[in-house]
């Protein structure tokens, strides 16, 4: 737990009708140490406020969970459970009671949060995450096991935050196994430019790694999608607005390419064509005759013409794709 953070309760917990000799009597005698801990915190057992159905002489009535000091929220998270241990998952009550140890641990997700105080803009989002931890600890939780809930909580929670950055952070998911080679190669990186007095190479990576080349290859292409740049962004940082950006310089598709591609491709079948055929080619689509006037010039129907052109086409058309 965090040092500096004042202990005590929050005003208001108490209930001005019980008075501290009755919380006292709630808990039972073998929890007499919380009436001097927290003797504003706990109240006896009245129609509760926050759905608690009343058990006598378990547990105390907490008007305000969330306000509990943290050293008084460990000692009644002991109590709380204890009595979920008791009872049936599914009911009211069960329900009731993980709900106030929820909040009565929000603490420790704050806590955790802080350790990520660098993404701030990104606060709200953490402690969101954080609390799922929160709650999956308190589902796995077992007193038996004899050891402070948060100590065993606190694992939970930054691990879930972490699950979460790893899963969002990234502009282009990758698989886990380079997510973690990227953490891995940065620190070894680090490691060895302090000892080479240079970046390391690839070879120089595998080897403190012991790992195979392929693989840091592999892991230093994935790095690249952590983060992505705008096509708008100017080239230089210092530019000014409607400078030269990226997407100016990127090439895009020639459509004249792959026609220069097609001809390439057609070449071989044409000349496999016969003379009548080659000549009607170069009529229909060198002189952009239409059919007709190929007709006139060959002697023939224009009917004839385009039977003659459909069967040219389907055979070239076949070679070409045969080819592919």
């Amino acid at each position: 737990m965090a040092a500096g953070v004042p202990t005590g309760l929050a005003q208001g917990d108490v209930d001005r009708h019980g008075g501290t000799s009755h919380a006292v009597q709630a808990v039972g005698e073998h929890h007499t140490a919380l009436d001097e801990a927290a003797p504003a915190a706990v109240r006896p057992k009245q129609p509760p406020e926050h759905g608690l159905s009343p058990v006598e002489g378990e547990l105390p009535h907490i008007a305000n969970p969330s306000e509990v000091a943290p050293k008084d929220a460990r000692e009644l998270s002991k109590l709380f459970f204890a009595r979920l241990d008791e009872l049936e998952e599914g009911t009211q009550e069960y329900q009731d009671v993980r709900n106030t140890l929820i909040e009565l641990n929000l603490a420790l997700v704050k806590f955790a949060a802080t350790r990520f105080r660098a993404r701030s803009d990104q606060m709200e989002d953490i402690v969101q995450v954080g609390t799922i931890g929160l709650i999956k600890a308190i589902d796995r939780f077992e007193l038996s096991r004899e050891v402070e809930f948060a100590s065993f909580a606190m694992p939970c929670i930054i691990g879930e935050i972490k699950r979460f950055f790893r899963d969002t952070s990234w502009d282009v998911h990758v698989p886990r196994r380079l997510q973690e080679l990227r953490i891995e190669l940065a620190k070894a990186t680090e490691v060895l430019f302090q000892r080479l007095d240079r970046s390391p190479n690839i070879a120089e990576l595998a080897e403190y790694l012991g790992r195979d080349e392929e693989e840091i290859t592999e892991g230093v292409v994935a790095a690249n999608a952590y983060t992505a740049s705008s096509l708008d962004a100017p080239l230089d940082s210092g530019s000014e607005p409607g400078a030269e950006s990226l997407g100016d310089v990127l090439g895009v598709p020639d459509d004249d390419m792959e026609i220069v591609e097609n001809v390439q491709a057609l070449k071989p079948l044409v000349e496999q064509l016969g003379e009548r055929d080659r000549r009607i080619l170069q009529l229909r689509f060198g002189a952009e005759m239409t059919q007709a006037e190929i007709g006139a010039e060959l002697g023939v129907s224009q009917m004839h013409v385009s039977r003659l052109l459909t069967r040219i086409t389907t055979r070239l058309r076949a070679g070409v794709l045969s080819d592919d």
